[in-house]
């Protein structure tokens, strides 16, 4: 079968749950190698992992070039196995890295790009990939016509499924480029002990309704209850009630979870555009004539005020 790498996402010595997902992807239109880059001691770890989820190959390259430069080094790692190996496709997470990541190494490939698939099927000569465009208003089918596919998939767009595989690990020495911008500090983030909202499997925000800052407080206790991540709309951001780096919508981060909550939400196509892919999408709002409506499998007209801490109440009873 054709060799599919993956570039595999981890942090702290642990494999990210969007990893799993590509290799479960993987599968349908291929045979997934999986390409563990700067892991350092938890390299075995993560390629034992990558193999559960069926990686029959995993390359491992370290390097202090991987955490000491950005992107480049990976780049060069993957270009480097992509023409060595024959792959038939490269997939990368669809995040802000993986996207310039896959973009650079379809550049050195002069291979076609694809960003944010939300499905993968084999075709006739390439993977055929399921897009959400025009502010996922429509989807489309699209495929590589030249060179080898690069492609990111956008973070829950499948289930992760285990399917053992040999995982023999392969230590690769990768040739770096060097000219690569280097990292002279880091700040570690303070962890609010959710999800990463672009991976969580749940999602729920609050918008113009929640009325202030303080009004994300009934946001954030139905989220900690159902174990999901806080989004918010660009109104609510603006408005300084939470941080940009929360917002959901065209000009934020587009999320595609099993169940998305849009409290306070009027449904503007800009928000619209970061959720619509949502698997079920709930809303509270007051007005009946909310666009948010004409999106949702399950509506509430009411205040989310009092509709929040029920539901809240109820789930915490089950």
């Amino acid at each position: 079968m054709a060799e599919i790498l993956v570039l595999v996402d981890h942090a702290d010595g642990a494999v990210r749950k969007p990893a799993l997902e590509l290799l479960t992807l993987a599968r349908r239109i291929g045979e997934p190698t999986a390409v563990v880059l700067g892991a350092g001691e938890a390299a075995a770890s993560i390629a034992a992992t990558a193999g559960e989820y069926g990686a029959a190959t995993v390359y491992v390259a370290d390097g202090a070039e991987f955490t000491e430069q950005l992107v480049v080094p990976k780049v060069d790692a993957l270009t480097q196995l992509a023409k060595e190996k024959g792959a038939a496709a490269v997939l990368v997470t669809s995040s802000g890295e993986g996207k310039e990541i896959a973009a650079r190494v379809a550049l050195r490939l002069g291979s076609g790009l694809i960003t944010d698939a939300v499905e993968l099927e084999a075709g006739e000569n390439a993977p055929v990939a399921t897009q959400s465009v025009f502010a996922a208003s429509y989807q489309v089918k699209s495929t590589v016509t030249h060179g080898v596919p690069v492609i990111t998939v956008k973070p829950n767009s499948a289930a992760p499924e285990a399917a053992p595989a040999a995982g023999t690990v392969e230590n690769v020495t990768v040739a770096f480029t060097g000219n690569a911008a280097k990292v002279v500090s880091r700040t570690a983030r303070v962890s609010t002990g959710r999800p990463e909202l672009t991976e969580s499997a749940i999602v729920v925000s609050g918008g113009r309704g929640v009325g202030a800052a303080e009004g994300f407080a009934v946001v954030e206790k139905l989220a900690d209850s159902l174990g999901a991540a806080v989004g918010a709309s660009r109104a609510a951001v603006d408005a300084g009630w939470y941080p940009h780096s929360n917002q959901v919508g065209q000009t934020g981060k587009q999320v595609s979870p099993q169940l998305y909550v849009a409290a306070g939400i009027s449904g503007a196509i800009q928000h619209r555009a970061g959720m619509q892919t949502s698997k079920t999408i709930v809303a509270v709002n007051k007005d009946p004539e909310a666009p948010i409506f004409d999106l949702v499998d399950y509506g509430v007209v009411g205040d989310l005020f009092e509709v929040l801490p029920q539901l809240t109440d109820e789930i915490g009873a089950r």
